[in-house]
Order: C-alpha cells, then sequence, then structure tokens
C-alpha cells in the first residue's frame, strides 16, 4: 500500500512539473530559430514543411504545451512509425525543436 502511494504522488508531482513548465517557458529567438532548421532538415519530411500539411504523422501546430516531457520521450526514443532520435540529437538541441513547435507556425 506505501509503495503505491509513493507511485501516486510521484506520477503526480511528473505531470505537474509538465504543466509549470508550460505555464513559464519562454523561448529566445536564437533557440526558436536553430529548432526551425533542425526540424525543417529532420523533421518536415513526415511532419510537413513548418508543421503544415503532415502526411501522416502527428500535427505538431496542435501539440500540448503542458506536455513537454511526451515530446521529449518522443523525439529520443521514437513513436509508432516515428523512428528515435535520441542517437543524432542531444537534449539541448531537442530543446530548440520543442522551442520551434511551441512558438514556431500554428494553425
Amino acid at each position: 500500500m506505501y509503495l503505491k502511494k509513493i507511485i501516486v504522488v510521484s506520477c503526480f508531482g511528473f505531470l505537474l512539473s509538465d504543466f509549470a513548465l508550460a505555464q513559464e517557458e519562454v523561448f529566445s529567438k536564437e533557440s526558436i530559430e536553430k529548432g526551425r532548421a533542425i526540424y525543417s532538415q529532420n523533421c518536415s519530411p513526415c511532419h510537413g514543411p513548418q508543421m503544415a500539411d503532415p502526411q501522416g504523422a502527428y500535427d505538431l501546430r496542435i501539440f500540448p504545451a503542458d506536455q513537454r516531457n511526451r515530446f521529449f520521450y518522443s523525439v529520443t526514443n521514437g513513436k509508432n512509425g516515428m523512428p528515435p532520435w535520441g542517437g543524432l540529437f542531444n537534449k539541448e538541441e531537442i530543446a530548440t525543436i520543442w522551442a520551434y513547435v511551441m512558438a514556431g507556425e500554428k494553425k
């Protein structure tokens, strides 16, 4: 029973940390531009140029801002048909892609 409480509290804390990040994140123009360049070269073939017209891939223009950890996990480890990019991009580079997705072209 005690272990279950720890797990529930840990999961709740994890979700709250994502929510707090979504409320506080401000991205520099430099970070957004670096993310745009990485996205353009590596992500746009599936997610569409400028995140428009994804060809069967997730529409990143509607990615929830409160799910930063989910984004990092998916980019690093892959998801469904998306390959893992953790071997190509480091955390800082993934952070710039996140900045672009959050601040970039929107619907």
